[in-house]
């Protein structure tokens, strides 16, 4: 249920057609809720025959133009419903840990040079976010309560790009040590 919930979120920060919405999406919320463009369009299209946003009216409607949209009054609440609502952690399903876990029954072969793999993909990731966060939350952008937020969901990211750099070099040593590998 989360998607139209993104949207509904990107949609209040600035009005946006389909098109940048996916490009946003590619740029910041993707970070932490993946969609792909047709999962886009398509929940718009819901978002939509719901009455939670309409397309901006355009002064020259035309086939294939793009419509840009804003969120309504209903999809404002129905945002601020579901922020108050509790739910609970998600589980873990990590490719890598089962892989991992394999291991334990069928030998390491290639589990290091996978495992080095991924902590190159999370060093890549740690320094985008840090990236970001010099970029767009500099200490004198840090004041507006809104900034504050989106600075809190950048430091989750690098907190969990953190841990993930030192399990990784955990778990490599581990693999390196053993005699299979």
């Amino acid at each position: 249920m989360s998607l139209p919930h993104a949207i509904l979120t990107a949609l209040l920060e600035r009005p946006s057609s389909g098109l940048e919405l996916t490009r946003r999406f590619d740029r910041s919320i993707g970070y932490f809720w993946s969609a792909t463009h047709q999962q886009i369009y398509r929940e718009l299209g819901r978002l939509e025959e719901a009455g939670l946003i309409r397309a901006l009216p355009s002064e020259q409607p035309a086939r294939g133009q793009r419509k840009e949209f804003e969120v309504l009054a209903a999809g404002r609440d129905e945002l601020a419903r579901w922020v108050g609502e509790s739910a609970d952690p998600k589980a873990i399903r990590d490719p890598l840990l089962l892989r991992i876990r394999a291991a334990a029954v069928v030998g390491t072969g290639g589990l290091a040079a996978e495992l080095r793999r991924h902590r190159e993909l999370h060093e890549r990731q740690l320094a985008s976010y840090r990236a970001i966060e010099e970029r767009d939350f500099p200490p004198e952008r840090r004041s507006s309560d809104e900034d504050r937020l989106r600075r809190l969901v950048l430091r989750g990211g690098i907190e969990l790009e953190t841990f993930w750099l030192r399990w990784l070099e955990e778990a490599v040593a581990e693999v390196d040590g053993m005699a299979g590998e």
